[in-house]
């Protein structure tokens, strides 16, 4: 532990009373200690250093306070020595700095365990220094600022508390005062307050384009109800940059100014492009080559999704390709800040996989019963059925198991009127244009599944099914869906050769299903193709279509070649559209 106290001031106790005395209200010592953790820690500051102790719950107070008296003499000594080596005289030997703890204005005993004597409201005195005992203070254990600020798109930065609430937390933002100029200005963090000049409020920032050139900081002050802890101050890496000007999506937020009024809800299901696939030689080269090299870059792809995301003011929000490390670096607390909490689930042996967000103040998570597909397809008896037709070809079924593709399901109930539920179901079918029959066959036990869901967890619970479903409106998966039956001559039962080929009539779990944004001539638009793949479906008899939201016009999607673009951030479109669900 004497490592940890080693570098503790040079001064005398006298001159610890002179600068001491001069301050205008006590520092904090902030102590987290929790029931079962065999440990607690001790952090406070002593003449510009930080100090961090971690002691045993079970060990007596002297203890603590001796090593705390015994470092600030070694850095004493240290100080000294170093002066004699330097032809200076040295100054007058180290003297015994006192160390005690109080409490409701009485010296803690030294006998006491630390566990009970490091209280909320006690006082620690370092010579002539007194802090302020914080016991589980509120504490930011994540305080992080994007790597990449445009102007004109929202700021949101990665925040976690301990013994806190985000909601209560206070943020003011700064500006620094000269533009950063050079690379090795950028890793300079001025310290004069001076510096900066302060430009707002609250947990999310809008750079303008007078912030450009210029670096941003956030003083954040953790915080539960009244009571503060430590506040932070994080600055940014590199200056605000120009945007891309007008996007994809910016007229499209023109629709969705104000969130949807109860009891309508609005519904959206977006693509939105991994940065596994996005970075391949494949993507670059073949897939993208129109796109430039920059905007395929995540940092940046990421401002522009969390501008479009946010600008929906969306009830239900069902992501396919995301990123683990996109949703809980930021996705999460990007949407957290607009006001959704949102759920994930990874694609098995993939990085990628799917996300659901719902507005935290219309409805709460009830139960989740995620699946993957060809799991639930061989050990659930309510496919047993299906699973009997597709072995009857062992190279279809083999082709089938080897697939990792995932239906999440969710179950939320209404905030407004509880016992009020629905189903929010979102997937991403397996994507191989020769895949047809794979598909059906990942459809047909994704519906009976939901029908399970339903009738076990939320009877009389509507169903909306959001996805990337990989199959245009001739598919089969689109026939099964609107008119809850394929025969077996479709042409998809044999997409992928004679060999796989497994005809069958296969039936929905579900009457037949509306797709609630239409049939639009593509949601999907890249070099090499264009087509309709993404869908939100919903029960016509339980909701009714209010509003879709229009899709950006052809010659937007075009103004860059194709999609991703400088001006998009996926090579899909997001379907957006209100839903009245009638209570």
């Amino acid at each position: 532990m004497f490592k940890l106290l080693s570098a503790a001031l040079p001064l005398l106790p006298r001159r610890l009373l002179v600068s001491c005395r001069s301050l205008c209200r006590m520092e904090p010592a902030v102590v987290r200690c929790l029931p079962g953790e065999p440990k607690l820690t001790i952090s406070f500051c002593l003449d510009g250093s930080h100090k961090h102790m971690l002691r045993d719950q079970g060990e007596q107070l002297g203890k603590v306070l001796a090593r705390i008296s015994n470092g600030i003499a070694k850095g004493q000594g240290k100080a000294k020595k170093s002066k004699k080596n330097k032809g200076q005289e040295p100054g007058e030997s180290p003297e015994h700095v006192v160390v005690k703890l109080f409490y409701d204005g009485q010296e803690v005993a030294e006998t006491e365990l630390n566990s009970a004597a490091w209280q909320h409201g006690a006082v620690l005195q370092v010579g002539g220094c007194k802090y302020a005992v914080q016991r589980n203070a509120p504490t930011f254990t994540t305080a992080e600022l994007p790597a990449s600020l445009l102007a004109g798109f929202p700021v949101c930065p990665h925040l976690e508390v301990e013994f806190g609430n985000l909601q209560d937390c206070e943020f003011t933002w700064y500006k620094e005062n000269a533009p950063c100029t050079s690379p090795e200005a950028a890793g300079e963090v001025p310290g004069d307050d001076s510096s900066w000049t302060e430009v707002g409020y609250g947990r999310v920032h809008v750079p303008s384009n007078q912030d450009i050139g210029y670096r941003l900081k956030l003083r954040c002050t953790p915080k539960d109800g009244e009571r503060s802890g430590v506040a932070k101050e994080l600055v940014s890496v590199g200056a605000v940059e120009a945007g891309p000007g007008m996007c994809t999506f910016d007229n499209r937020h023109a629709y969705t100014v104000k969130e949807a009024e109860w009891p309508a809800v609005r519904v959206v299901s977006y693509n939105i492009l991994a940065d596994v696939y996005a970075q391949t030689e494949l993507s670059k080269t073949v897939l993208y080559p129109y796109c430039a090299p920059y905007a395929l870059q995540l940092d940046y792809r990421q401002n522009l999704i969390k501008k479009e995301l946010a600008g929906y003011n969306a009830d239900i929000v069902c992501l396919q390709e995301v990123d683990k490390g996109v949703f809980v670096d930021s996705l999460t607390p990007a949407l957290d800040a607009f006001g959704l909490d949102g759920v994930f689930r990874i694609k098995e042996k993939q990085h990628e996989g799917l996300a659901t967000f719902y507005r935290r103040s219309k409805f709460q998570l009830l139960s989740r019963h995620d699946i993957v597909l060809n799991k639930a397809l061989t050990s659930d008896p309510i496919h047993s059925t299906l699973l009997e037709r597709v072995s009857a070809n062992g190279a279809l079924k083999d082709k089938i198991l080897q697939r990792s593709t995932t239906l999440q399901v969710s179950v939320l109930e209404d905030l407004n009127k509880p016992g009020r539920k629905v189903c929010v179901a979102n997937t991403h079918l397996y994507w191989h244009p020769k895949g047809g029959n794979i598909r059906l066959i990942q459809m047909g036990v994704a519906l009976q599944h939901l029908r399970h869901v339903i009738s076990e967890e939320a009877p009389g619970a509507p169903l909306v099914f959001c996805g990337d479903f990989n199959s245009t409106p001739n598919s089969g998966v689109f026939q099964l869906v609107q008119e809850a039956v394929v025969p077996l001559q479709h042409a998809d039962w044999a997409s992928s050769g004679p060999e796989e080929t497994c005809s069958m009539e296969l039936l929905s779990a579900f009457p037949p299903l509306l797709s609630a944004c239409s049939q639009p001539a593509y949601t999907n638009y890249v070099g090499g193709f264009h087509g309709c793949l993404d869908y939100i479906f919903i029960q016509p008899d339980s909701m009714q279509v209010e509003q879709v939201i229009p899709l950006p016009s052809h010659q937007e999607v075009t103004t860059y070649e194709a999609l991703p673009s400088v001006a998009h951030p996926s090579d899909h479109i997001a379907l957006i559209c209100d839903l009245r669900w009638d209570p």
